[in-house]
């Protein structure tokens, strides 16, 4: 009995690996890629710009409100009681204009965050285009990113794609 459930066991475990060792698994490393596609290049660039452009001005912001708050420190023993409240409302005021500001262009879903979208999305959708149609040529079942981390301790350089996706793509050496 103990000798058959074995041969049952090996024999299950067999056919459960059977299906895993007929499939294909390769690698890619999307830094590698990225780095090698100009455009890529380009648009981090333009991220670059327009993102220290309103770092600045929210920076001026945030200096107004200083300006404003140093100024009242000052001139608060002068004031009345009504003219104080006036200026604290102006220094919140500015601080809120420019915290909402920090939120619109850098927030979660902020303009960088969309612009960074509209670059990118069409250099992604070309390497997944030819990471896909590699893929299918060559029978590939599962494609991992070597720069991403996936946990991978060690990869076989024959396995890496990456070369192959940047020749597709009209970037290849």
């Amino acid at each position: 009995m103990k000798k058959l459930f074995t041969i049952l066991l090996t024999a299950c475990a067999l056919s459960m690996s059977m299906p895993a060792m007929a499939q294909k698994f390769v690698l890619v490393d999307m830094e590698y890629i990225l780095k090698n596609i100009p455009a890529y290049e380009r648009a981090n660039e333009q991220l670059n710009q327009v993102s220290r452009k309103w770092q600045a001005e929210v920076e001026a912001l945030s200096t107004e409100a200083q300006n404003l708050y140093k100024a009242y420190q000052s001139e608060a023993v002068f004031l009345s009681t009504e003219q104080k409240k006036e200026k604290e409302g102006a220094i919140v005021a500015k601080e809120k204009e420019a915290a909402e500001l920090k939120k619109k262009y850098f927030g979660p879903e902020g303009e960088l965050f969309k612009k960074r979208e509209s670059l990118m999305a069409p250099i992604n959708d070309e390497i997944y285009t030819a990471v896909k149609e590699i893929c299918e040529a060559k029978g590939y079942s599962l494609v991992l990113d070597r720069a991403s981390d996936a946990g991978i301790i060690f990869a076989s350089p024959k396995i890496d794609i990456s070369s192959e996706v940047l020749q597709k793509l009209g970037y290849g050496y």
